[in-house]
């Protein structure tokens, strides 16, 4: 299943809102499209994983629907190839597909104006890169600060359904990495504990990343999604509204005037078979 590449023609049977509760399309396409649009090489494993180098082999991205978690998408970037991750994202295997696409779509755009906007490390009180920046959308859509615990600072969705943290303090850089003990953690379901999905991001992940994802999540319109495919969805959580086909245009008078010069002539009055209550209706043949 795909969504239509024209945003304004919905592919499906709902629409999805707030856009929070959608989940996964299940294809990995329109999140790739991005890079491979702007030359990264693509490589693929005999399971089916697929992998995403930037030319300079500096970017690199994993779609693991075969890992060895339920972390689908691990994006990773380095100041020396062969070094460690400089920072690090994943998203799991739920997490809205459009929301992972705008994370792409933003890293396609830093990759080409170099590693100054690529590896940019966050910096409290600068213009462009505050992590407060990240944040600024989700406020704007109502949603509430708190301070779910020491350490702990975090907006929630108006809806409860949702919500976004920021650790403060020193964080292993290792853990950041490969657990969900990270700097930033995206997520929505009733609780960060047993999220339906979630995000995470590493220290110096760049704040242009996270503000194109937060800018999407925030995005007041609904997603659409299939109905019959309850995993697209939250179930039980989600608001689903129908999506109506568009309606046909009324004809033109020239559509009308085409119609009916395109009709066949009627039959000659004496040529039309009469009915009569005296005469019996003959019998069906048998069907050939």
């Amino acid at each position: 299943m795909s969504l239509h590449d024209d945003p304004h023609t919905p592919d499906g049977d709902v629409f999805v809102s707030p856009r929070h509760l959608a989940s996964s399309t299940n294809t990995g396409d329109p999140a790739l499209t991005p890079l491979i649009d702007h030359g990264w090489d693509v490589q693929h494993d005999d399971l089916g994983n697929v992998y995403v180098n930037a030319p300079d082999r500096r970017m690199r991205l994993g779609y693991l629907p075969e890992g060895e978690d339920d972390g689908l998408w691990r994006i990773n970037a380095y100041k020396d190839q062969f070094g460690p991750p400089t920072w690090g994202v994943c998203f799991n295997d739920r997490v809205p597909t459009e929301f992972v696409q705008a994370f792409t779509t933003a890293l396609a755009t830093a990759y080409e104006q170099g590693p100054d906007a690529y590896l940019a490390r966050p910096v409290s009180g600068t213009d462009e890169h505050d992590p407060f920046l990240a944040v600024v959308p989700l406020l704007q859509q109502d949603w509430e600060i708190d301070r779910p615990r020491w350490g702990v600072f975090a907006v929630q969705a108006p809806d409860g359904l949702a919500g976004l943290e920021f650790t403060t303090g020193d964080l292993d850089p290792e853990a950041e990495l490969t657990t969900r003990d990270a700097r930033w953690q995206l997520w929505a379901g009733r609780s960060i504990d047993r999220p339906v999905w979630y995000a995470t991001a590493s220290t110096d992940t760049p704040v242009a990343l996270l503000t194109a994802v937060t800018q999407c999540v925030a995005d007041p319109a609904p997603l659409p999604r299939w109905r019959q495919d309850t995993l697209s969805y939250i179930e039980g959580m989600a608001q689903l509204t129908p999506i109506i086909p568009p309606q046909p245009q009324a004809p033109t008078p020239l559509d009308v005037q085409r119609a009916a010069s395109r009709r066949p002539a009627a039959l000659p009055a004496a040529s039309v078979p009469r009915w009569s209550t005296n005469s019996r209706p003959a019998l069906p043949g048998p069907r050939r």
